[in-house]
This record gives C-alpha cells, sequence and structure tokens, in this order.
C-alpha cells in the first residue's frame, strides 16, 4: 500500500541536495520503489529557520502543482523538523500538510550549538564568515550560519512554545548513539555530551529535545548516529535496518490514510 499524499524529505543543517551529494542517501530510491510519490527538497543547509521555511513552502507548493496533490507527507531530519513546523505555523501552511514526521529534530535545541555559541565572538563570526562563504558557491541562496546556530541552541522547557496546529497529524523519533567508535563523525561530541550533560543522545540531539507530538521512541532499536539516521556514513550492515524503518514508516502513513 502507498502514502495517498507526496512524500517530501526535509533535510537538516550542514547538507545539501546536489547531484553528487545526495542528502538521504539512497532513501529516496528505497520509498520510491516501495510505489511512494518521494521528493527531496532543495533548501538552504545553512539557512535560517524563516528563510528555509520560505523556500520549502514554494517547494510544497510546485509539489502540489505537479502532483495535482491535495496535501504532502513531510519527513524532516533535524533542522528540517523546525523549519516544516514554521512552514506550517507561520507561512499558512496547515491546510497542504497532511503529516509530519520529525527525525532526531531539536526541538528544545542542540546543546551541541549551545556549547559553540560559547566561543568567542570573533571565532564565531570568522567560522560563519568561511561557511557562509563556502555554502553560497555550492548553492545555497540565504545562507547564516550564525543565525542558524543561535537558533538552534538550548532552550529550557519553560521557554518551548507548544502551539502548533492541530489540523495536522505530527510525530517524533530519536536515535541512539551507543558507542563513539559505532560513528567515526559524531563519537566524538556523544562522548562529551555524555560525560558533561550525563544525557544518551545521538551525537548532536538529546533524546528529551526530539520529542514532539506523538513520541514514537528510537526508530532503531541499534546504535544509529544523527547522520546514519538519514544514510549518511552509514555501515553497509545497518543500512538495510535504516531503509527498512522508513518502509515501515510509510507503509504506517499510508495505512492511516495519509
Amino acid at each position: 500500500m502507498t502514502c495517498k499524499y507526496p512524500i517530501i524529505l526535509v533535510h537538516g543543517i550542514g547538507i545539501k541536495q546536489t547531484k553528487v551529494i545526495k542528502a538521504f542517501g539512497k532513501i529516496e530510491q528505497v520509498l520510491d520503489a516501495e510505489g511512494h510519490r518521494v521528493y527531496v527538497a532543495d533548501v538552504d543547509a545553512f539557512g535560517t529557520i524563516e528563510t528555509n521555511a520560505e523556500q520549502l513552502k514554494k517547494y510544497v507548493l510546485k509539489v502540489l502543482e505537479e502532483t495535482g496533490a491535495e496535501k504532502v507527507n513531510v519527513i524532516g531530519h533535524s533542522k528540517g523538523g523546525l523549519d516544516t513546523k514554521y512552514m506550517i505555523n507561520e507561512l499558512d501552511m496547515e491546510d497542504k500538510v497532511a503529516s509530519l514526521t520529525t527525525l532526531c529534530t531539536p526541538h528544545r535545541g542542540s546543546i551541541v550549538a549551545s556549547w559553540i555559541w560559547k566561543l568567542p565572538g570573533f571565532i564565531k563570526r570568522f567560522m560563519a564568515f568561511c561557511i557562509n562563504f563556502v555554502y553560497k558557491r555550492i548553492g545555497d541562496e540565504n545562507p547564516n550560519a550564525l543565525r542558524a546556530c543561535d537558533q538552534l541552541r538550548w532552550v529550557d522547557e519553560s521557554e518551548e512554545t507548544l502551539r502548533f496546529s492541530e489540523k495536522v497529524y505530527c510525530q517524533s523519533y530519536s536515535t541512539n548513539l551507543k558507542r563513539g567508535r559505532d560513528c567515526f563523525i559524531l563519537g566524538i561530541p556523544m562522548k562529551l555530551y555524555r560525560h558533561f550533560e550525563k544525557l544518551d543522545n545521538d551525537g548532536l540531539v538529546c533524546h528529551d529535545s526530539t520529542k514532539f507530538g506523538f513520541y514514537r521512541g528510537h526508530c532503531l532499536d541499534i546504535s544509529v548516529s544523527h547522520a546514519q539516521i538519514v544514510d549518511l556514513f552509514t555501515p553497509k550492515k545497518k543500512k538495510e535496518k535504516v531503509y527498512d524503518f522508513y518502509r515501515s514508516l510509510c507503509a504506517e502513513l499510508a495505512d492511516m490514510g495519509f
């Protein structure tokens, strides 16, 4: 059974969908082979939530026009979930989105982003200048790494914006990186997270921050990092389990009428 509405995959910060680099690895192909209509949103890698939401809105409307569908299902990874939430709530798109599934999205922010924010101002500005310079040349329309980092900082629960559209079915998942050696990219921040904050995490986001709407727990019961759940740096032995998660997720959305 396939989804009634097209599926739009929305990537997180630092990732760019290009002809060479695929923001979701082979996941788009896997779901397409299952018969779903799948698209990967073309948004900035280092844009702010507001500018990315505007880009995402244009992309969603384009998909709706091309397919003739009334709504879309959105699967947002990391900051992509925040961009989508803003689009739905603030850009009058709640009637165009049937469901929103967030994966490893820092709804309360990321402590890693807070650590970066504590760096001296001149270092942050230099890093942001370099990032903006590079990503502008590989396709970002409005890169703003400094502002994006600020928006991803950890916030206390009392500071959360709890209001959200009741018209959209929302669910969320997390992943758990159990050992540093399981992901050579995010193993170090995972260990720092555990040492200083005493929190289990995926290498960038702790579990409590990923909870939004109907929290479904971990995507998989094996050690999977923030990046590996979108088929980036995923060992071969884990790839099929990651693909099976997406197959099951979309089959469930189809069963629900989405």
